[in-house]
């Protein structure tokens, strides 16, 4: 009997075992895959979409285009490097994209590239089943596999319960064909076991759910408001190729890019009172009279077709602010368009394909971090950073790996106090 009892409970204990075990390969496979969409967007997204040409060309069949996966690596980490070897592709690139050169990740390691390499695969193209329609073609399709996770989650706590339950009724079988008096059965709401077992479950899964909110609070990333009038980037930066510093004047002289004021719409829609270029749709697909919107910044400006406008009659547009940091964040347009030469297209997406703006990345400080990590500084033709004469000396020299250049990070760009106050 007393056989009995240990192989009885070895078996109950290896299918525990077993049950944990399968939820652990799970959990790693679900964290893989997160792990994966989260280096994308960290370290690509803000150059690269996976079916669409960006700054940088689309990665959809990335893996297919290389010769072997060591020279991808090796071209992830370092392409500067790698282009000194002559590899024919990745030369033709070089050149394909006006010799611009790619951000190095020197600190990425291979499992991670094959992360993001494998959430990429995964991500269906526009139109095809699953992709999510027109409206997600700009941005990467995810699968969100919270509700499978979260009932085989449930199937396996209630196996295991039913297991704890099978081993102690085996073992008051046991225990009466000994002979031994059964141990007085303990409610379930009073078992010491049981409440441990939940409330560690409770904690683990509270925790997680805490934390992931509480890591996305203040963040915004594909917040599209309404604004009181539709007012298409891609008709005026893209199609009619109008320089973003127009109408932001801010961008290069201070801290706020700025809103145009209506004097600034107005300088042009004095003589354009009519839309004739193609059709527009919002964001649900309904499509947007070009002319009626101009009517609207007339009502703002008090302006009347035909008869000289009054400025001072005008009053501002109430646009609805989209990109906004936290109080304690200080960031500087003019420090990084004008001194760093980082395009508008970095942070804000591809701006001039947008027709309602939206905010394209998150803009956490791990997002910034990582920027300012890899992001060479530009010292040619730069009166700004002539004050860094160190750095000119010591790449001369060989003091300092011209390959790597000269990162943000070398002059104080992950500093706490560099962006906070």
């Amino acid at each position: 009997m007393t056989s009995f009892r240990r192989n009885t409970s070895r078996i109950v204990k290896n299918c525990l075992f077993t049950a944990v075990f399968l939820l652990g390969i799970l959990v790693t496979n679900t964290v893989t895959a997160q792990d994966g969409k989260t280096l994308f967007n960290t370290n690509c997204a803000s150059c690269h979409q996976v079916h669409k040409k960006s700054t940088g060309p689309a990665l959809a069949g990335v893996e297919g285009r290389w010769q072997s996966k060591e020279k991808l690596y090796s071209w992830v980490k370092n392409s500067a490097a790698f282009l000194k070897t002559g590899d024919e592709y990745a030369n033709k690139l070089y050149l394909e994209y006006n010799k611009t050169a790619m951000n190095l990740f020197p600190n990425l390691k291979n499992e991670e590239i094959d992360a993001i390499l494998k959430y990429i695969a995964s991500v269906p193209a526009p139109g095809a089943p699953g992709a999510g329609g027109a409206g997600a073609a700009g941005a990467p399709a995810e699968e969100d596999n919270s509700l499978l996770f979260g009932v085989l989650s449930l199937i396996l706590a209630v196996v295991a319960l039913i297991l704890l339950q099978v081993n102690a009724n085996l073992k008051k079988l046991a225990d009466s064909r000994e002979g031994q008096t059964p141990e007085v059965d303990v409610p379930f709401w009073r078992n010491k076991r049981y409440i441990a077992f939940l409330a560690i479950v409770f904690f683990i899964v509270g925790g997680y759910f805490v934390s992931k909110s509480a890591m996305g609070l203040g963040r915004s990333k594909d917040y599209q408001p309404v604004q009181p009038i539709y007012y298409s980037h891609k008709v005026h930066a893209g199609i009619n190729q109008i320089n973003c510093q127009y109408c932001h004047i801010g961008v290069y002289q201070g801290k706020q890019a700025t809103l145009p004021s209506v004097n600034v719409c107005m300088n042009c829609h004095m003589a354009i009172n009519e839309y004739k270029g193609e059709k527009m749709f919002t964001e649900s697909g309904e499509e947007v009279n070009g002319t009626q919107e101009i009517e609207k910044l007339y009502k703002y400006a008090g302006f009347e077709p035909g008869k000289p406008w009054d400025a001072s009659k005008a009053k501002p547009i109430e646009w609805v602010r989209i990109h906004n940091l936290p109080d304690h964040v200080y960031f500087n347009h003019a420090q990084h368009v004008k001194a760093g030469q980082v395009a508008c297209q970095t942070c804000h997406g591809e701006i001039q394909k947008m027709g309602e703006v939206k905010q394209q990345n998150d803009l956490s400080m791990g997002w910034c971090i990582n920027c300012h990590r890899e992001t060479k500084v530009q010292f040619k033709d730069n009166g700004f950073y002539s004050i860094y004469e160190k750095y000119h000396q010591d790449l001369k020299s060989g003091k300092m790996d011209s390959i790597k250049g000269v990162t943000v990070e070398s002059i104080g760009g992950t500093e706490c106090q560099k962006c906070h106050y």
